[in-house]
């Protein structure tokens, strides 16, 4: 098991990096080159092109990662193929509606946000909707395999770091937000043709009807893909809330300042993305195995190194945010306090480990579902709170609040459900290490002022420190058995 999620982690976490710095330039670059308004709307289409896609795939994909995994277990290489074929026909049809229905409805879309100039950015959205849902639908599916090469490759770092190629070049030339969106069209349909391509090769090593009958178990499948749907729909509805409303409430600016705060908050928690998905379907495979013990440990391995590996970047964010803010451009550094709030929200995030993944893998998810609409209908109703006399704050804490009520809720029910919790002495040691190295950190900002160059050097301090006292504290016995793992696996970093 550990080889296995060892692999897989270490892949997931190059991969995680190269996606969140592609990301992180290309919001640079049309923040910078373009100014906030302009990014603002990116940022708008970009946030209903993702909710729709989620409504195209219907909760295929956890589905997909989940039965996958249970029916290769069984050897079960009939319902395999029929699973993969039912789930895609469905995803693709409903992809292909919905683009439709926003190409026509664009008008109206670019209304809602007070804005004509977004309506040719909706249009070009549509045509990217069929294609990032035929491609994110074709990576869980090889997910199902135990495997995250593919997912990674292509989801984290071809798409990522080829739309931000596209996205300079576009800007270079001078093609301005149309090009940028062009750039996002021309990305997502190279990586949908690769991400289908990987598939094919993974079904060619299962043989054909070995195990079972062939059929999919469509009953089973939408059952759970219904309650998953809503369940993905309400998490995503609470990150692209407060952006969503800012541009009904306020105006394309506050939305363009808002996300850059909310891109460099999600540096500090990009292993959580490559961590639960490394752990997602050895979830699975343990929970239908009924090895409840290795699940625990697998809980709090995960949970481990997901903070580990993200408190330095929540202390330099929390020393230094007027100074990362300033990287995006003088214009947004006034998104210092917004920085700050949603980095608490997403220390409790780290704080939990996956313990929503665990649930959706465990079979709960109606559990999640209700979860996640209870705390998407607080957002929605602080939002509109608090946006008109706050802003920008106001959507921050909003978001935060959310956040740490959904976290807290899903810990409560892992525990009582599955009767394990993610909590050992390595969150003490890793806390007690970021309180060190926050230290080292403000001592450098008193003694060189602020500026890029205390930024630089105290976060250089700060790394050092951490690791220092992490070292000295030691690495708990399930952290020793993946690094183990790691080592001894000479292909650790292609699987």
């Amino acid at each position: 098991m550990w080889e296995r999620m060892a692999r897989g982690g270490s892949l997931n976490l190059v991969g995680a990096v190269c996606q969140q710095a592609a990301q992180l330039l290309t919001i640079a670059l049309i923040a910078r080159m373009l100014g906030a308004d302009d990014l603002g709307r990116y940022v708008l289409v970009y946030a209903v092109l993702m909710l729709l896609q989620l409504t195209a795939l219907f909760g295929f994909r956890a589905t997909l990662t989940r039965f996958i995994a249970m029916r290769l277990a069984d050897d079960d290489g009939g319902r395999v193929r029929a699973t993969i074929r039912f789930s895609l026909v469905v995803t693709t049809i409903a992809a292909v509606v919905l683009a439709v229905a926003l190409a026509l409805a664009s008008g109206g879309f670019a209304s809602v946000f007070h804005d004509d100039d977004m309506r040719l950015g909706f249009v070009l959205a549509a045509v990217a909707l069929p294609a990032i849902t035929l491609r994110d639908a074709c990576l869980a599916a090889t997910q199902g395999w135990r495997t995250q090469r593919d997912f990674t490759l292509i989801g984290w770092i071809g798409e990522p770091v080829a739309r931000l190629a596209l996205t300079g070049l576009a800007l270079a030339a001078g093609w301005g937000l149309e090009g940028a969106f062009l750039a996002l069209v021309v990305s997502s349909w190279g990586s949908a043709v690769a991400a289908a391509r990987a598939l094919r090769r993974k079904l060619k090593t299962v043989v054909r009807g070995t195990g079972g009958t062939g059929d999919p178990g469509r009953r089973e499948l939408l059952s759970f893909s219904f309650t998953s749907w809503g369940t993905t729909l309400a998490s995503t509805g609470l990150i692209w809330a407060g952006t969503l409303m800012l541009g009904n409430l306020a105006n394309t600016a506050a939305v363009g300042e808002y996300s850059v705060a909310t891109r460099l908050v999600s540096l500090a928690v990009f292993v959580m993305a490559p961590i639960n998905a490394a752990f997602a379907p050895q979830f699975a495979h343990l929970h239908h195995r009924g090895e409840i013990d290795e699940l625990g440990s697998a809980y709090v391995a995960a949970t481990g190194w997901i903070v580990r590996l993200s408190l330095p970047a929540f202390v330099v964010l929390l020393v230094f945010p007027r100074e990362l803010l300033g990287l995006f451009g003088p214009g947004y550094v006034d998104a210092v306090a917004v920085t700050v709030l949603l980095a608490v929200g997403q220390l409790v995030n780290a704080i939990s480990g996956p313990c929503g993944t665990l649930l959706n893998m465990a079979g709960r998810v109606r559990l999640n579902l209700v979860n996640n609409i209870v705390v998407l209908v607080l957002n929605i109703v602080l939002n509109l709170l608090l946006i008109p006399p706050y802003g920008i704050v106001g959507a921050a804490i909003a978001w935060t609040a959310a956040l740490a009520v959904v976290n807290l809720a899903r810990l409560v029910q892992v525990r009582l459900v599955l009767g394990i919790h993610p909590f050992r002495r390595v969150i003490a040691k890793a806390a007690a290490a970021a309180v060190l190295a926050a230290g080292a950190a403000l001592t450098v900002r008193a003694l060189m002022s602020s500026g890029l160059g205390a930024a630089v050097v105290g976060s250089c301090v700060l790394v050092v420190v951490y690791a220092a006292v992490t070292l000295r504290l030691g690495l708990g016995q399930d952290e020793r058995s993946a690094l183990g793992a790691l080592r001894r696996s000479p292909d650790a970093t292609v699987e």
